[in-house]
């Protein structure tokens, strides 16, 4: 079958879209998932009502926004393998694959987090899902260098220089939101 010449400009354009809507649903769900857990600290009688209210949340978010911008991701990558099959031979792109399973895998258990949390089985605590909610941001990092740099992948200072500064942008979200959380418990200890 041969494809027009546009055909790959298309499915490289929708595969970037469908990246975009997908990570912007993966970050925001987990967030949500946050939200829904720290529910437990609220006072009894709000509780329920803002939990119904992420459940919808959630819900509405993982089947209209995030589950088909991983469809359209995933289809238009399906597309561009088409349109360059050569690519399938290449060390980036075995890489590359294998991060984006791992992706879905994270969806994946995202859909089940979220049905612990509608079912009130989640053990999963805030700071456990705070160190999750930071694993599709390393990955698409890794990801877009390998698209990037294909076979070419950079090991040098810059590299290692990126992956400590991703690992420090973790980190300070890690230890604000634990200031946030111990500054709290001080002034509700003070009444202030």
């Amino acid at each position: 079958m041969t494809l027009p010449p546009e055909a790959y400009l298309w499915f490289k354009t929708l595969h970037i879209v469908g990246v975009v809507v997908w990570f912007a649903g993966l970050f925001y769900l987990v967030r949500l998932f946050i939200y829904h857990v720290e529910t437990a600290e609220l006072a009894a009688e709000l509780q329920q009502p803002f939990r119904d209210q992420y459940s919808l949340m959630e819900k509405r978010l993982a089947n209209i926004i995030t589950t088909p911008g991983m469809v359209v991701a995933v289809s238009m990558a399906i597309g561009l393998l088409v349109a360059q099959p050569s690519w399938l031979q290449q060390g980036w792109m075995h890489a590359k694959l294998g991060f984006v399973a791992a992706l879905l895998a994270y969806h994946v258990a995202c859909y089940r987090l979220m049905g612990q949390l509608q079912a009130g089985t989640c053990q999963w605590s805030g700071k456990q899902l705070r160190a999750l909610n930071e694993l599709p941001t390393l990955l698409l990092v890794i990801v877009v260098m390998l698209v990037v740099f294909k076979n070419q992948f950079p090991t040098g200072a810059a590299t290692w220089f990126i992956v400590a500064l991703v690992v420090f942008m973790a980190a300070s979200i890690q230890f604000y939101a634990r200031w946030r959380r111990l500054r709290a418990e001080a002034q509700a200890v003070t009444g202030s």
